[in-house]
């Protein structure tokens, strides 16, 4: 179903985003190959992702480097200014060192220069190996053997090492996520998306270098820059339950999708499986008890969000805000409210009540919360 809405969204130029951005091909002459090149490259991919590459790279075919490789080296050896567009044709779950790769791309194309590439992701994997064998055998191969090594082994550092000793790096298993991040991550902005003959494929250009990030969420816990007292960054501790570089997809989300009920995005595929249940039962938040610990939070308060999701809200609550530590437990439990309108009212109708009756405001919120979570189901997706 995700995969025929996003083929429909493609095919219409329609997605509901809050400020009515769309993905788009870029405008101006589309490549023309030579036959020659034309032919290996619908050998290699298909016609439908030879169309595809044709429509999103905007250079001239001697102005594209046109490659089928897994390593960096075969990009970093390529003259500087020489290209507009890169093109590879092997899948990026071959890639061993990912980012490495996608930095090198970056390094070798101008602002706006695009790379069109593709990947087999996590949930194309599993219907490939599910519809490959046979009932029964497919959930034993994927849930106990796929699964635990391509899936388990590369998240703890005590088992990286004997990861890519049974696997050497080749056919990494990657969501869609993770992909879009790691690409926004390296210095790309996405500029259109599409799953051809089982592979989902993607175009971006380049906006900006790479950001290097030496510390992505990539392990069990992670560690969220958030706003605090005074401005001041704080990092939240979390149990992951969102995809690897997820944390720089928010633009992409808020472009993408809008905002649904309890202020998060629709369609929100940052979020695992795994994630949505530590979510709905507040596993994700126990480590945050630590933050309690040290002070750097309140038992109840306003939400810890993010510098992006911090510049949506007015002004005037963002200049309240900042006056008080974030909580544990926000004010949403309170009133449950639903825009992100309703969230921005129901914190400031909290921080006025603190503001002159602390204990008692925070008593009551903290009952009243206990209340709609245990007999109401209120919860914050």
């Amino acid at each position: 179903k995700q995969y025929a809405a996003l083929k429909r969204l493609q095919e219409t130029g329609k997605i509901n985003g809050n400020n009515g951005s769309i993905l788009q091909t870029q405008t101006g002459d589309k490549s023309n190959f030579p036959e020659s090149i034309q032919q290996t490259i619908i050998k290699e991919c298909g016609e439908h992702g030879f169309w595809f590459i044709r429509e999103n790279n905007c250079s001239n075919s001697d102005e594209t480097l046109v490659v089928s490789t897994t390593t960096a080296f075969n990009i970093e050896t390529q003259p500087l200014n020489k290209f507009k567009g890169v093109v590879n044709l092997r899948r990026i779950n071959d890639i061993r060192y990912l980012n490495r790769f996608f930095e090198a791309v970056n390094t070798k194309l101008p602002k706006e220069g695009t790379f069109v590439g593709c990947v087999e992701t996590k949930n194309l994997r599993k219907k490939r190996i599910f519809e490959k064998y046979p009932f029964l055998l497919n959930y034993f191969f994927y849930y106990l053997l796929d699964f635990p090594v391509k899936r388990v082994l590369p998240k703890f550092k005590m088992t990286q090492g004997f990861y890519h000793f049974l696997t050497r790096g080749q056919n990494r298993v990657i969501t869609r996520a993770e992909t879009l991040g790691r690409l926004i991550s390296c210095g790309f902005e996405v500029i259109n998306e599409d799953y051809i003959d089982s592979l989902y494929y993607f175009a971006v250009k380049k906006i900006k270098e790479p950001v290097y990030d030496l510390h992505p969420t990539y392990g069990l816990f992670v560690r969220l820059k958030r706003i605090g007292k005074n401005g001041k960054p704080v990092k939240v501790t979390k149990l992951r339950t969102m995809h690897p570089y997820a944390e720089y997809l928010q633009d992409y989300m808020y472009n993408m999708y809008d905002l649904k009920e309890g202020g998060k995005f629709n369609h929100d595929f940052r979020v695992s499986t795994l994630g949505k249940i530590m979510r709905n039962l507040f596993i994700d938040e126990l480590p945050m008890l630590y933050n309690w610990i040290k002070r750097d939070m309140k038992l109840v308060g306003v939400r810890p969000i993010s510098e992006y999701y911090f510049k949506l809200y007015d002004k005037e609550v963002r200049e309240k805000r900042i006056k008080y530590k974030p909580g544990l437990i926000p004010p949403f439990y309170n009133d449950l409210p639903k825009t992100l309108e309703e969230i921005q009212a129901s914190e400031m109708k909290y921080l006025e009540a603190y503001e002159k009756r602390p204990f008692r405001t925070d008593w009551k919120y903290f009952w009243r919360a206990l209340y709609n979570i245990i007999f109401k189901n209120a919860r914050s997706q």
